[in-house]
């Protein structure tokens, strides 16, 4: 049996999820994933890595999440098809990749539906992680060095487009606790709290697999 593990952490925008991830990452000795797996994904197939970020910003900014859904079904669509570099087969390629990383090594992935996309896979953590709206607005106005105001539109708009996105592709909501075996509110602890709480979580977790 493949005995590497998977933590994938879905996370609201401010919730500081990024550097818990990190910081768990190095405490477990595995890589963290995020947008880096756009470059293995252009690795992969052979497209541009431009193009996946490019699809991420375009559809940040479409309305396609909000009338349509195309539930990821594992299909890749080959090289010979107009459809090669379509939005939808730059996630397929993303997916493909996720299913390899899990069948060798144990990692980290943030967003990317990874919790969906290895539902499957028997190691599996799926983490939700969050905090209230103060906390948030606080978070992006220090990491971004924006205002009040400022920070809390974005905020509100990352999490619309996450929420859109993990739809569109999932079919679910996105801010189901029935989607995760663990949710997280961190508004109450700093980061090295928080991966505390997460590590005994995935060591209790893991060693029931055993």
């Amino acid at each position: 049996m493949n005995n590497n593990y998977v933590i994938a952490i879905t996370r609201t925008c401010g919730s500081g999820a990024t550097s818990i991830s990190r910081i768990l990452g190095e405490r477990l000795g595995i890589n963290v994933y995020d947008r880096n797996l756009l470059r293995l994904a252009s690795d992969d197939s052979g497209i541009n890595e431009e193009l996946f970020a490019r699809a991420d910003e375009h559809m940040k900014q479409s309305l396609l999440y909000r009338i349509s859904k195309k539930v990821y079904n594992g299909e890749i669509i080959p090289p010979d098809s107009n459809d090669f570099t379509s939005n939808d087969n730059l996630f397929n390629y993303q997916a493909k990749v996720l299913k390899e990383l899990a069948a060798n090594e144990s990692f980290i992935c943030i967003g990317r539906a990874a919790d969906y996309i290895l539902k499957d896979n028997p190691n599996l953590i799926t983490i939700f992680i969050c905090a209230p709206m103060d906390k948030c607005i606080k978070r992006e106005m220090e990491l971004l060095s924006f205002d009040a105001k400022k920070a809390e539109q974005h905020i509100i708009t990352t999490d619309k487009y996450r929420a859109g996105f993990y739809k569109y592709h999932t079919g679910r909501e996105w801010k189901n606790p029935e989607n995760y075996d663990l949710c997280l509110n961190t508004g109450k602890f700093d980061y090295e709290t928080c991966v505390d709480i997460i590590e005994n979580y995935i060591k209790t977790r893991l060693a029931g697999n055993n």
